[in-house]
């Protein structure tokens, strides 16, 4: 009797935290969308005003930098005060850079409205990435997969969308997307409502601290956590800066090299982004599976086959190599996220800002670098020098087995 009267509330729990975990991926799509046009709609605004790749790249710069240096902030402050409507006002300016680079008449204003959708961006994900989290159910990997699937689509159907919409258009089409951005505060506001109900529970969580921390936190002295830390990042940058390479200089290095049409191109940048999201999602369900350490071995170290290979392949082969790179190199990123949550427990919102916050800084100084080395050689050096980058994954030796570490404690 009591048994039944103890679980009876757990469905309507559980159906309440996949609802939120549904939302939150939904509204990552609609801000990655959002972000994501930028990059697409980067020829249009190299011809409309006449800039170069450096300049190309210091736009990138300008909006993941912001990300950048500010994610780990805000994610460090929410830790401890937690903002649950923060979600919905990141969305809102966010909302209000689009519209800035819908009617910008100059490059200075292209720069600010980047700025701004950045600072969206620094908002949104420590504390998105906090409640896909505590929506989980204890499949950290799976819950960090299915929220950063959400980011990973947005992201491959933004220039699709902006093949479709904003090469016809023209750069003022951008504002029929402010659309998008009020749903997602609506969304965002109905999510903050449901993480505000959980508050007690993280500050229960923080009191409690000793108790509720991992095992590999118990197991590895602070010295080796810093470490693993510091090649976690090492592995981001790796990561990022040849991701970054592709996702800002693919629809350049396809015109340049294979002469295709402006709207092929964003068609073909689609399908290399919907490939990373196929990967994103894929590596979260391995990674609670089989461990974090392989999952992050296989996708970084793995792609080096494939890179090595791609600038002198074929048009055909170039697509398809692209693809498989994608979903390799994409699987990682949850299982560095859930390996960092593990490492340090008590800063998950800490750990979020700084993990999203490197690979977009980290990205935005590989574009703003990349554009650099493009405009004195070209875009196809550019990608026979980022195609060594993986190689930096044989660090993953020196990781530890955290997954590993929790079962010996639990037997």
């Amino acid at each position: 009797m009591n048994t039944a009267h103890a679980t009876e509330p757990a469905a309507p729990v559980q159906i309440a935290a996949v609802a939120t975990l549904a939302s939150i991926s939904f509204a990552h799509f609609l801000n990655d969308m959002i972000q994501s046009l930028l990059a697409a709609i980067y020829p249009l605004l190299k011809d409309s005003f006449h800039l170069d790749f450096a300049q190309i790249g210091l736009i990138t710069l300008a909006f993941q930098v912001t990300a950048s240096l500010l994610q780990p902030v805000i994610g460090l402050y929410t830790d401890r005060w937690p903002k649950p409507y923060s979600l919905t006002c990141g969305m809102g300016i966010t909302l209000v850079g689009l519209l800035l680079l819908s009617m910008a008449p100059t490059y200075a204003v292209i720069l600010l409205g980047a700025v701004l959708v950045g600072l969206g961006s620094a908002i949104f994900h420590p504390e998105s990435s906090r409640v896909a989290r505590l929506a989980s159910g204890g499949r950290y990997g799976v819950a960090q997969s299915v929220f950063q699937v959400g980011g990973n689509v947005g992201s491959a159907v933004g220039p699709l969308l902006a093949a479709l919409i904003v090469v016809p258009f023209g750069q003022s089409s951008l504002a029929w997307f402010s659309v998008a951005a009020l749903l997602g505060m609506i969304l965002l506001f109905n999510v903050g409502t449901w993480y505000r109900h959980r508050i007690p529970e993280i500050t229960y969580a923080r009191s409690h601290a000793p108790l509720a921390t991992s095992v590999a936190a118990i197991a590895l002295p602070n010295r080796r956590v810093l470490i693993a830390l510091v090649i976690l990042t090492t592995l981001i940058f790796s990561k990022f800066v040849y991701l970054s390479s592709l996702t800002s200089y693919y629809t350049f290095y396809l015109i340049d090299r294979f002469d295709v049409s402006v709207q092929q191109s964003q068609v073909l940048l689609f399908v290399f982004l919907f490939a990373v999201a196929a990967g994103t999602v894929a590596g979260g369900f391995v990674g609670d599976r089989y461990g974090r350490k392989i999952v992050i071995w296989f996708s970084i170290f793995g792609t080096l086959p494939f890179t090595l290979t791609l600038p002198y392949a074929d048009f055909y082969w170039t697509v398809a190599l692209s693809m498989i790179i994608g979903v390799i190199i994409a699987s990682a990123f949850s299982a560095i996220v859930v390996m960092g949550h593990t490492l340090v427990p008590t800063r998950i919102g800490l750990i979020s800002g700084l993990f999203f916050g490197l690979a977009f800084g980290i990205g935005g100084l590989g574009a703003a670098a990349l554009g650099i080395l493009a405009d004195h050689t070209s875009i196809a050096f550019v990608f026979k020098v980022c195609s060594f980058l993986p190689a930096v994954g044989l660090l993953t030796v020196f990781l530890p087995n955290v997954d590993g570490r929790r079962k010996q404690a639990a037997a």
